[in-house]
């Protein structure tokens, strides 16, 4: 499942999500609610990928070097927004 998810990632993160949904439940272990994943779907689709996929790799905890795939990941969501707001000028 991590290698189907990382090819879909690098197609489409929101893709990936999806996948992961409906192909595992690392979604429902890694978040305590189906909210925050759904927001994250539409707002910070490589956060919430990240994250689950980190909170499913070691102790079941983000902890450590974890965080740093975390923030890299937001900074990738962030990016992507400024990237779409430099294009229109």
């Amino acid at each position: 499942m991590p290698c189907l998810a990382l090819v879909l990632a690098l197609i489409s993160p929101r893709l990936a999500l999806v996948a992961v949904w409906l192909l595992s439940d690392i979604l429902s272990r890694s978040f305590e609610s189906w909210l925050l994943p759904l927001i994250g779907f539409f707002v910070l689709p490589w956060t919430t990928l990240a994250y689950a996929i980190m909170w499913d790799v070691g102790t079941h905890a983000v902890t450590g070097f974890e965080w740093f795939i975390v923030v890299l990941a937001f900074l990738a969501d962030l990016g992507a927004y400024g990237g779409t707001a430099r294009g229109r000028d």
